[in-house]
């Protein structure tokens, strides 16, 4: 596929590594412009470097997806360079502890988590949402995980915090279905990336297990994926949780 993205203008949340760079490769090499949001700075601009080699038009926007007016400052600043937001892919997110059982998991440890994947999901759909509802059109996309749907044990944080996020898309998207906005989810099974470089082995052996298809997933089938629920072609589908699961899913 190529060009399906020319001249688009793409938010991508945790785009320094992992699903949010290969989702971002990906738009760019199909023609988007993209804004690369991640806590990571440092990272970020080595990723708008190798991006910028390849021709693709890339800005880094060093993010704390958490905080409020970190988020709502950077989605003025895109709108003002490109005028305006087309497409949001957002992908930052933490596992948190694993291999904890709740009695064992710290408040503290919740409360980040919780800022992270779910707090953050709400406030760079709010705000990119703001942008799209100018125009009436978009894309947004929020990466949220099969642990969302089955529940994965030893990690009570990061399942009930995707869980948050497949009930965020199901709202919001009614919310703009009388639009040409849509809202829709991806629920990937365990992905090989570096976010799961400290998820226990006994913790990973565990999801593994789940996969029909017994093995991991990889970043390019999550971007091949993600570019299609956010093409101009995929119009008629609001609210959903795309499955990437290798079989795991079972609704």
């Amino acid at each position: 596929m190529t060009g399906r993205f020319t001249n688009k203008i793409a938010i991508i949340t945790g785009a320094a590594d992992g699903i949010g760079k290969g989702v971002a490769l990906r738009l760019g090499k199909e023609g988007a412009k993209l804004a690369l949001f991640d806590i990571n700075g440092s990272l970020l601009e080595k990723t708008v470097t190798e991006f910028s080699a390849m021709g693709i038009v890339a800005k880094a926007f060093s993010v704390d997806i958490s905080d409020e007016k970190q988020v709502c400052e950077a989605v003025i600043l895109v709108e003002k360079e490109w005028k305006t937001v087309d497409v949001l892919v957002h992908a930052a997110g933490i596992v948190g502890p694993t291999s904890t059982k709740i009695t064992e998991y710290s408040t503290a440890d919740f409360d980040k988590i919780y800022a992270v994947n779910l707090r953050g999901s709400f406030l760079i759909t709010k705000y990119s949402l703001e942008v799209m509802k100018k125009t009436g059109k978009g894309r947004v996309l929020l990466i949220a995980s099969i642990a969302g749907k089955e529940g994965n044990p030893g990690m009570v944080g990061y399942s009930s915090t995707k869980a948050g996020v497949i009930g965020l898309v199901k709202g919001v998207a009614k919310e703009f279905a009388d639009t040409s906005i849509t809202v829709n989810g991806l629920a990937p099974a365990v992905i090989k990336t570096a976010m799961n470089e400290n998820t226990s082995s006994e913790q990973l052996a565990y999801m593994t297990a789940k996969i029909p298809m017994n093995r991991l997933g990889t970043i390019e089938e999550v971007a091949a994926m993600c570019c299609y629920i956010v093409s101009d072609e995929n119009s008629f589908s609001t609210g959903f949780i795309y499955d990437i699961s290798g079989g795991r899913a079972t609704y």
